[in-house]
């Protein structure tokens, strides 16, 4: 049986796979767009494909502004802000084939925050995983 949040976890994963690349020509070159320009293009349309999702499947918004959860919502938002922001400026500067590697280790982050703060399982396997992810981002990443 399929999970039901893996077919959007591959979706995700495949659809993130272009946009270091796009963003690294976007913002390169005689006809370089600045990376902070960049971002807000990109993510307006973020917010408008958002929206519509919103608007077609008739979730309301509003009343989800006063969820004791918001808090974590608005910080999440801060660390996207700031890392996306870190990211798109790192591809004007730097080779996707280094940058993105370097980016991806929030990977290993997220999952070592899911063990320690949030209690998910851990095991020897997830934790072998985890020293692998380290090891290729390091051979990947020539740093």
């Amino acid at each position: 049986m399929v999970t039901t949040y893996l077919p959007y976890a591959i979706l995700a994963m495949v659809s993130y796979a272009f946009v270091a690349p796009l963003m690294r020509v976007a913002t390169t070159g005689s006809d370089a767009i600045p990376s902070d320009v960049a971002v807000v293009i990109s993510n307006a349309f973020l917010i408008a494909m958002a929206v519509a999702v919103l608007w077609y499947t008739d979730q309301g918004f509003a009343s989800y502004l006063t969820s004791p959860s918001m808090a974590y919502v608005l910080a999440a938002g801060f660390f996207l802000g700031v890392g996306i922001l870190a990211l798109y400026r790192s591809l004007s500067l730097g080779p996707v084939s280094v940058v993105t590697p370097i980016y991806a280790m929030f990977l290993v982050f997220s999952s070592v925050i899911g063990f320690v703060v949030l209690g998910e399982e851990f095991t020897l396997r997830k934790g072998l995983g985890i020293l692998f992810a380290v090891l290729a981002v390091y051979l990947v990443s020539g740093v």
